[in-house]
């Protein structure tokens, strides 16, 4: 790279009025900074391996043969969190001097949890231990990702290393429709295969152009459909990267992901994660607005619009007509009703009689990872209800009014951490880049009445990024 030549990874570049960006940050950080700016192409640092894990440790069961290690693969992001938890304690806990808001509540919630192992509706006591661990790796990044995330230039490139993997996760997504041959996971997750799968897969299929069949793509995953998650966050880094001064050739780059990322989520034919792609664009758009960046919010309107509708054609022409079909009916009919009979009626359903039914929950691994894994046995227990397909039931479930409070008090405070952090902070520079944070972080939020985004993945992803921004901003200037 020529040594003028402005780096994403190190945004804004110089030469644009911020040339003493990284000039105030930690001291102690000053010799890393100068290692990233010589080698700004290779990972540096834990935060940003344990960021490509979230995609690529999941991506070995896109291999052949892998669904015999498809336990390690699903657990090796969260036991590497618990594990870099464990770490931090040892030796850095007793000098953290700045504390999230939501820490509090979050530890409230652990306690409560691993108490619940002792509920008679937890099948076993191995069941119960595990499914009070996937929480924990969940949330801990909070607690950890601030000691390793500590200066604006180490969050930058953690943004820019999520746009890559998510952007690659949604080009592999596109390729499976384009190509199934070639790029479709030899096996999928043993949900769909077999006898007991098939009515599962046929859900997942629909009509292409001649009468095609297509599997909803999964990305660098072995479920049908789980591209979508990557395309959100594709979607909205790419357009944001793209507007912002960098090298040309860079920013076509994050464009074509962004691009491309929409176009996974139309082929993947879920709904939810478009309104809610868009929902992040709205709401990092009003960000930037209230910080009077006229000219960047003009840009990103008008270039996510075409993207939007650009994207759209891309796919239609991929995947058929089948697809402007499913997305139209968003503006066709009633959005509410159409909300309330994909996913409305389980939320109801929480709120209505699960919580009646179970006020202290119904025990742990009655759902998802955990019971799948080690909840065989249930003798004796309420079989009724197994599964939860939307984060307040899953709540309900593992902890009912208790855990259903806690957690919404961690999350509220979350957000209200959030909006006053990019009020106070002086420097436009560092308003803008937790307005980026934000807006992406908070389109786990909008899934929560839509997914289980707590008990995956993407909720891990989620308290990494806002252990980040609490690292990269604990001791920037105020305005207050």
């Amino acid at each position: 790279m020529h040594p003028n030549e402005p780096d994403v990874l190190a945004w804004p570049p110089v030469g644009d009025g911020s040339e003493a960006l990284f000039d105030s940050d930690l001291a102690d950080d000053q010799s890393a900074d100068a290692t990233l700016r010589d080698r700004w192409w290779w990972p540096a640092g834990f935060a940003e391996w344990f960021a490509i894990s979230l995609t690529f440790l999941p991506a070995i069961l896109y291999l052949p043969n892998s669904q015999a290690y498809r336990l390690p693969a699903r657990i090796g992001a969260y036991g590497i969190s618990v594990y870099a938890f464990t770490m931090w304690w040892f030796d850095r806990a007793g000098r953290k001097e700045s504390h999230h808001p939501a820490e509090r509540w979050l530890m409230m919630v652990g306690v409560l949890l691993f108490a619940m192992i002792a509920h008679p509706g937890t099948p076993s006591a191995l069941s119960g231990v595990a499914h009070a661990v996937l929480y924990f790796a969940i949330f801990s990044p909070i607690y950890w990702v601030p000691a390793y995330v500590s200066s604006r230039r180490r969050l930058v490139r953690v943004l820019a290393i999520i746009l890559l993997c998510n952007g690659l996760n949604s080009v592999v997504g596109i390729l499976q429709v384009y190509d199934p041959d070639r790029w479709m996971p030899k096996q999928l997750s043993m949900v769909f295969q077999g006898e007991a799968g098939r009515d599962a897969l046929a859900a997942s299929t629909y009509t292409g152009p001649n009468g095609r069949q297509i599997i909803r793509p999964p990305g660098l995953f072995d479920t049908p459909g789980a591209v979508c998650g990557a395309g959100s966050l594709a979607a909205v880094l790419g357009l944001i990267f793209c507007l912002e001064p960098i090298a040309w050739w860079k920013r076509a780059i994050a464009l074509g992901l962004s691009g491309a990322g929409l176009a996974a989520i139309y082929l993947s034919h879920v709904r939810a994660s478009f309104v809610v792609t868009l929902m992040m664009m709205v709401l990092y758009l009003a960000l930037i607005t209230s910080q009077r960046q006229a000219k960047r919010a003009a840009g990103f309107l008008g270039l996510g619009a075409a993207l939007v509708v650009g994207s759209l054609s891309f796919a239609v022409m991929l995947g058929g007509d089948s697809v402007q079909e499913r997305f139209m009916t968003l503006v066709g009919g009633d959005p509410r009703e159409t909300y309330y009979n994909a996913r409305g009626a389980q939320v109801e359903y929480a709120f209505t009689e699960m919580l009646d039914r179970y006020p202290l929950g119904a025990g742990l691994a009655r759902w998802g990872m955990a019971a799948f894994y080690f909840g065989s046995d249930t003798a004796g227990i309420d079989h009724e209800v197994t599964f939860a397909e939307v984060q307040p039931n899953a709540w309900v479930l593992d902890g009912g009014w208790p855990l259903l409070i806690l957690y919404s008090l961690a999350l509220m405070s979350t957000v209200a951490f959030d909006l006053r952090l990019i009020r106070a902070l002086r420097d436009p520079t560092d308003r803008l880049l937790a307005s980026i944070v934000v807006a992406t972080n908070f389109g786990t939020l909008f899934f929560v009445f839509t997914f289980v985004p707590f008990g995956t993945a993407s909720g891990m992803q989620f308290w990494f990024l806002e252990g980040a921004l609490h690292g990269a901003f604990a001791w920037r200037p105020r305005t207050e």
